[in-house]
């Protein structure tokens, strides 16, 4: 049962990042091609004086793939001085591949937040930038640790209030069908909620309550559990958190949990958007108030799931990223 849990959620592999994916740069390597063993690469000279900038890759990417690589040489020299880190959760790139499958999240972001710390150049603070799930994992970082503190978050097609379903299954496609079926029966299993990522943020309005009892991450992410204890470093702290979402949305589901949404129970083509959710209304982690001072920007970028084109993160990264570091 345990193989076809993670058979089944491995389904949900189309989640990933744009920078191992061909949507963005269309580099020669194959789609989920890394480069194994790829040596730290070594930071240019950088300007202390501009704010650094910290990037979460998505699941089937790695923090060092031939994507994640070009990206950030282009960040350094879209803001000329400014220091890029990838976040990573094993320096094998391989490892840290499979990570973004396998483990406990709790624990990676233990990890992340202690690796973190140990980085002179992020001490006085920095910008971060999400891509799918990194989204999602960054801003656990904000509300659990924040030391070094985070200005602007930004999440490219995050899964802020999870995932109900896996995308849609093409007619005759059996294994898609089996693997949607064992979703529904297993994700809230101890196996599931210890072992693969991607359970851990899988949120089916129709289980709710199985969701709040078992899921080890998402339901305290967003304080949905009684009495709805905030979160250590609350919203608030940030300068800006940006949710992009995609227009033409087809693996996020519901495509409105990357601007903080989601479905009722009973209709899986109706929206609850941010704004009438009660973590929002109750202000349980800080959302609603950032909101009101005008720090919470909901953009929208054309194409399907983390179809990147520069026309949609330059302005984004021109305007959050490169600011001057606070002193």
């Amino acid at each position: 049962m345990h193989t076809l849990i993670a058979f089944a959620l491995s389904a949900l592999g189309v989640i990933a990042s744009p920078l191992q994916q061909k949507l963005f740069f269309a580099p020669s390597q194959s789609e989920h091609d890394v480069l194994p063993h790829l040596p730290l690469p070594k930071h240019p000279a950088y300007d202390p004086s501009i704010r650094p900038l910290v990037l979460w890759h998505g699941l089937g990417d790695s923090y060092a793939s031939p994507g994640m690589v070009e990206f950030m040489d282009i960040l350094r020299k879209t803001h000329e001085g400014m220091f890029v880190y990838s976040v990573r959760i094993k320096d094998d790139v391989e490892k840290d591949q499979k990570a973004g499958w396998f483990g406990d999240v709790n624990e990676q972001l233990e990890q992340v937040c202690e690796q973190l710390l140990t980085i002179p150049e992020l001490q006085e603070g920095f910008d971060a930038m999400g891509f799918s799930q990194g989204g999602q994992f960054l801003r656990a970082y904000v509300q659990n640790c924040n030391s070094p503190r985070v200005h602007n978050l930004i999440t490219f097609g995050g899964q802020h209030m999870g995932i109900a379903d896996i995308p849609m299954c093409k007619p005759g496609d059996v294994w898609c069908f089996l693997a949607r079926s064992a979703v529904k029966r297993g994700v809230y299993s101890s196996y599931a909620q210890h072992n693969l990522v991607q359970a851990q943020y899988f949120r089916d309005p129709a289980q709710y309550d199985a969701y709040l009892s078992s899921n080890r991450f998402l339901p305290l992410l967003n304080s949905e559990l009684g009495p709805h204890t905030p979160p250590t470093f609350p919203l608030t702290t940030l300068n800006s958190l940006v949710l992009i979402r995609f227009t033409e949305e087809q693996t996020v589901n519901p495509p409105v949990s990357s601007h903080f949404g989601s479905n009722p129970p009973d209709n899986a083509t109706e929206e609850i958007p941010m704004r009438e959710q009660e973590l929002y209304k109750q202000d349980w982690i800080g959302l609603r108030e950032l909101d009101e001072r005008g720090g919470v920007v909901m953009l929208m970028c054309k194409g399907q799931h983390m179809q990147l084109e520069r026309e949609c993160w330059e302005p984004i990264v021109l305007r959050w990223t490169g600011g001057k570091r606070e002193v």
